[in-house]
C-alpha cells in the first residue's frame, strides 16, 4: 500500500514518526510524501496544549476532505492526540478510521493492515514501557538529525499532561544512543541535536545516576561539528555537566533550559524545584564558564495565582538577564492537570494581553543580540539557496533548526547545503541577519 505520513508537534514527536515509517517500508509498503492519492494518511499528533489540539482536528479535517473526494482511502490518527482523547475522536470525528496511542507506534503495520480490511483499530499499549531503539527513516536534511535519549517525563509540572500522555521517564542505552549516532555520522549527519522531554536526568533511572556527561564525551568522539543540546532543566544542571560543556568544542554554546517563571510562589505552584535566585544563580554561572552563550527558554504568562507583581518581576528578569530566545506561551488550563483546578485563575484575555507584553519585550532582547553580531564573522551551517530572497541561507550556532532566526547571505561561487561557512553580518531584518561569505 501507499501510505503518507505527516508528524505535527516537537522533535521527540517527529522521531516516533520516523520510526513508524521504517517500520512501514521494511514491511515492504511504499511511502508517499502527499496524501493526496495515498491508500492511508498516517497523522502523528500532539494534544499538549489547545493550540496544538485546534492544530491537530484542522489537519484531521483536511485529510477527511480528501478522502470525501475520493483521493484518499483510510485515515488513521497516532500519538498524543489519540492517547489523551481516544474515545472522543471515535465518537466525534467519524472520519478517523483508526487510531494508535502514544505506547502503540510499534503496532502501525498491523494497524495499516486492520484497517484497510475494512476494520476500526484503536491501538493503547503501555507507555510506560515502549521500544525507543527502533531504525528510522530520517525526513530532516541529511545533514541535520535528532537523537531522542530518552521518553516520558516524572516532573510532574502542576500545568503538564505530559507524564499523562508519554509515561514514566525511560533513558535508552548508551550502547543503543551510541550505535545510532554512529550511523547517523556515517550517513553524513553533521548537527546531531540531543532531545528529550528533559535529557539532564538521562541514565537516573537505568543507570542510578545521571550520565548525560559521560553521553556527550561520548557522542563528542564521533566526527559531528555541532552537537546541540534540548532541553535541559535547570534544578538537574551540576558543575559536573557544566564542566563538559566547557571542555567540549563542538557542544553549541547554545543551552535551550525551559524556566516558565521566576516568581518563586508561581514556581512552587508548577511544582518546579528552583527558585529565583538559583536560576539567577545558575545563568550567571552558565555565562561565566561558557563565553558566547546563547540561551533558550520557555514562558508561561496567566498560571493561577499570577498577579501584576508576579508578572512585573517575570517581565523584569526577562530583560535582566538578557535571554537571547525565548518562547512565550499563554497558560493552558489542560483538565487533568493541578493547575486547571487552581484558584485565583487568571482571566483569558489578561493572559493573552501579558503573553503580548513580553514577546514585545522579548523581541528588544533578540534585536539588541542582533545588533551586537553585526561586524561579527560567524560559522554559518549554510541550508541552501533561497529562490525568493536571491541568496543563501542558513544558521549559525545560536539558532536551532525551526526555532529561532536565519542569515541569509550572499556569495559568488556555489554552496552545497549541509556545507559550513564563515559569514562576516553586515545587517539585521526583522529577527534575521544578513551578510557576505568570506574565504
Amino acid at each position: 500500500m501507499k501510505v503518507a505520513f505527516i508528524s505535527l508537534g516537537c522533535a521527540k514527536n517527529l522521531v516516533n514518526t520516523e520510526q513508524m515509517m521504517a517500520l512501514v517500508r521494511a514491511a515492504g509498503h511504499t511511502l508517499c510524501a502527499d496524501p493526496d492519492g495515498a491508500d492511508v494518511a498516517v497523522l502523528n499528533t500532539c494534544g499538549f496544549i489547545e493550540s496544538a489540539k485546534s492544530e491537530a482536528i484542522d489537519h484531521i479535517l483536511e485529510l477527511a476532505a480528501l478522502k470525501d473526494g475520493g483521493r484518499l482511502k483510510k485515515l488513521l490518527v497516532a500519538g498524543c492526540l489519540s492517547q489523551r482523547y481516544g474515545e472522543e475522536i471515535c465518537a466525534e470525528l467519524p472520519e478517523v478510521d483508526g487510531i494508535l496511542g502514544t505506547g502503540s507506534y510499534s503496532e502501525i503495520v498491523p494497524a495499516l493492515l486492520s484497517v484497510m480490511a475494512g476494520e476500526t483499530p484503536r491501538c493503547f499499549g503501555d507507555i510506560d514501557s515502549t521500544d525507543e531503539d527502533g531504525a528510522r527513516v530520517l525526513t530532516t536534511p541529511p545533514y541535520v538529525a535528532y537523537l531522542k535519549i530518552a521518553e516520558g517525563c516524572d516532573n510532574r509540572c502542576a500545568y503538564c499532561v505530559i507524564p499523562s500522555l508519554r509515561g514514566k521517564y525511560r533513558s535508552r542505552s548508551m550502547e543503543s544512543l551510541l550505535a545510532e549516532a554512529q550511523e547517523l555520522s556515517a550517513r553524513g549527519v553533521k548537527e546531531l541535536i540531543v532531545v528529550a522531554q528533559d535529557i539532564t536526568r538521562y541514565g537516573l533511572d537505568l543507570y542510578g545516576r545521571r550520565r548525560l556527561g559521560d553521553l556527550l564525551c561520548a557522542l563528542c568522539a564521533l566526527p559531528f561539528h555541532w552537537i546541540r543540546l534540548h532541553y535541559l532543566y535547570p534544578d538537574e544542571v551540576d558543575d559536573a555537566l557544566i564542566d563538559v560543556l566547557a571542555a567540549q568544542p563542538n557542544i553549541l554554546r547554545y543551552i535551550d533550559i525551559p524556566l516558565q517563571h521566576v516568581n518563586d510562589a508561581i514556581l512552587k505552584a508548577m511544582n518546579r524545584r528552583s527558585t529565583k535566585a538559583e536560576i539567577t544563580a545558575l545563568l550567571q554561572k552558565l555565562r561565566a564558564r561558557l563565553p558566547g552563550l546563547v540561551l533558550r527558554t520557555s514562558i508561561i504568562c496567566g498560571l493561577p495565582g499570577e498577579g501584576e507583581a508576579e508578572f512585573e518581576e517575570l517581565a523584569a528578569f526577562l530583560t535582566e538577564a538578557q535571554i537571547e530566545r525565548a518562547g512565550i506561551f499563554q497558560f493552558s488550563p489542560e483538565e487533568g492537570t493541578p493547575a486547571a483546578a487552581m484558584d485565583a485563575q487568571v482571566p483569558p484575555e489578561v493572559a493573552a494581553h501579558r503573553v503580548e507584553l513580553l514577546v514585545d519585550r522579548q523581541s528588544r532582547v533578540m534585536d539588541a543580540y542582533n545588533e551586537m553580531r553585526l561586524g561579527e564573522t560567524m560559522e554559518v551551517l549554510c541550508e541552501g539557496f533561497d529562490e525568493d530572497e536571491g541568496c543563501y541561507v542558513g544558521r549559525t550556532y545560536a539558532d536551532s533548526p525551526d526555532i529561532d532566526g536565519r542569515v541569509y547571505f550572499t556569495d559568488g561561487g556555489k554552496i552545497e547545503a549541509g556545507t559550513f561557512v564563515m559569514v562576516r553580518i553586515t545587517g539585521v531584518r526583522d529577527g534575521d541577519l544578513t551578510g557576505e561569505r568570506e574565504e
